[in-house]
């Protein structure tokens, strides 16, 4: 029997009531990896560098991800003697510090995992020997992970003790704990292993950074198994539809890591949707899939601009599901430009039509809307009908934005040099306003619009001063015209040409302090001249 939800449209707009966690690092949904999904406790400290370095040359942190998180097995199975965590002496002799250095030394992040009751969940599987989770530890813990320049935990409740309120009370114990040592390290909670699932019904937000609303995944499309058991993709999407409201900024429901390439197990298509729905939920996207040896095709889906974008929005919600039919549905959030994502999924075996409206999605009345496919990058227009046939286990994916218009895609310019974004001096998008380069906060003066060849920031384009064309011109923000000057190409490489004067944004000087002019220069691909979407 088929269902249909409808939702008013207006209720796309409205934000999430959920609050974060206080001191939350996690702005945006967390991007990285994980070794679990791929090596289980088969790991050490070679194939985490090489993940490291994998991260690197794949193009995953060009695209935005930083994590690198070392799940369960990294530990010893005792304490020093003073009662501190140390690392396995044979899976990674030189330590947890020495590792994190490595990790950090490619402009990535460390990420580690603890439980809080007395095993982690390989010990308490028997998996690994010993007993050392931080149960009255909490504090001395956090401390450690500080010290090893730990800037993400996955904390793992591992246990079937306890209540609600104990849980609440565990893992608020180790956040405090964590805030106390005054590093920003995201904190990722699961209360929902070897524990009746409490991910879901609980609202983590003030407790945690993200936490797991599910059973842990599985590399299948669907499982049939919903309690106490390995869930496919399509039951926690089912899991996950109804938490919407908790999601937002610094505080994201977490359905899991990603299944993407992992064993080689989906079919492209599958890859697609999953990462798609992942991506429209506002979920932190972690690769699970070994990123040293992935294909092209799975390093493509992973790494795909306008797909990272809708996760990445700076209003950080959650799609809704707005249509369920059973075998299809219709997912779709309101973006912090005005635009619209939407996913049409097809849940079933077979090729389906799916359809909604632009009014049904949430967007404003209009005269036309244009529809943008995030993977085959086709545009079309529409009065108001969206429609595709979509193939078994995929999703169409659409950004819609109002208006007959040629496509435009938003982001922000981070430096790979700097690692700082492209910005407006003073915070104001106005005439003359110098573009400069700042901490990445995802301000409205750091969202760029690629349109019509020009790259728009507040409405204002980005812009060679005066018409120069020579080495040192300022680059500015000024009203919107139709001159060359103000006509930009953005390159494979990272570079970002102006069409009159063929030199590239510059970081002045190779500099990398906040509020550094951004000038034009000849081109050399340097890391200054370099830029990343996020």
């Amino acid at each position: 029997m088929w269902r249909i939800v409808v939702l008013v449209a207006a209720l796309l707009a409205v934000p999430a009531p959920a609050t974060a966690a206080p001191g939350s690092p996690a702005v945006r949904p967390p991007l990285g990896w994980n070794s679990w999904n791929t090596f289980g406790c088969d790991i050490n400290e070679t194939k985490i560098k090489a993940a490291a370095d994998a991260m690197v040359s794949s193009g995953m942190k060009a695209a935005g991800y930083e994590y690198v998180v070392v799940d369960d097995c990294w530990q010893a199975t005792t304490r020093d003697a003073s009662g501190n965590l140390r690392s396995d002496p044979v899976r990674f002799p030189a330590g947890m510090k020495a590792l994190g250095d490595y990790i950090h030394a490619r402009g990535l992040k460390f990420g580690i995992y603890q439980a809080p009751r007395e095993k982690t969940c390989a010990q308490y599987f028997n998996a690994i020997g010993g007993s050392t989770g931080a149960l009255g530890r909490e504090q001395q813990d956090a401390n450690t992970f500080a010290s090893w320049g730990v800037d993400f935990l996955k904390y793992d409740w591992c246990s079937p003790w306890g209540t609600l309120n104990d849980q609440i009370a565990g893992f608020t114990k180790m956040r405090d704990a964590l805030r106390a040592t005054g590093r920003p390290i995201v904190y990722s909670i699961n209360s929902n292993s070897v524990h009746s699932n409490t991910g879901p019904t609980y609202d983590w937000g003030p407790i945690a950074d993200m936490w797991r609303t599910t059973e842990d995944i599985t590399d299948r499309w669907t499982s049939g198994c919903t309690g106490d058991c390995f869930m496919g993709v399509t039951e926690i999407l089912d899991v996950q539809a109804p938490l919407h409201p908790w999601a937002g900024p610094q505080h994201w429901n977490d359905p899991d890591m990603l299944e993407v390439g992992v064993r080689g197990t989906f079919t492209p298509t599958e890859n697609r949707a999953h990462f798609s729905m992942w991506a429209i939920m506002a979920a932190p996207l972690i690769a699970g899939n070994d990123i040293t040896t992935m294909p092209a095709d799975v390093r493509t889906v992973l790494t795909n601009p306008d797909v990272l974008a809708v996760n990445q929005d700076s209003l950080g919600r959650q799609a809704q599901r707005v249509r369920d039919f059973g075998s299809t549905e219709v997912w779709a959030k309101t973006l912090s430009d005005g635009s619209g994502a939407v996913a049409l999924l097809n849940r079933s075996n077979s090729t389906a039509t799916v359809s909604t409206t632009a009014a049904e999605i949430g967007m404003p009345a209009a005269s036309g809307y244009q529809l943008f496919d995030v993977w085959s990058k086709a545009s079309r227009n529409t009065t108001g009908a969206i429609s595709a046939t979509v193939p078994p286990h995929g999703v169409v994916m659409y950004r819609v934005r109002t208006g007959d218009t040629t496509p435009t895609t938003t982001f922000s310019l981070r430096g790979a040099g700097s690692g700082r974004c492209l910005d407006v001096l003073g915070g104001a998008p106005v005439d003359n306003a110098a573009a400069v380069i700042w901490d990445c906060n995802g301000g409205v003066t750091q969202v760029v619009t690629e349109a019509s060849g020009q790259l728009r920031i507040g409405g204002k384009c980005l812009d060679a001063e005066n018409n120069g064309t020579a080495d040192g011109t300022r680059v500015i923000l000024w009203t919107c015209g139709s001159g060359a000057n103000q006509q930009w190409t953005v390159q494979s490489d990272g570079t970002v040409s102006g069409v009159q004067s063929g030199k590239c944004l510059d970081v002045n000087g190779a500099a990398t302090a906040n509020n550094t002019t951004v000038i034009l220069w000849t081109c050399s691909a340097a890391a200054n001249q370099r830029w990343t979407r996020i």
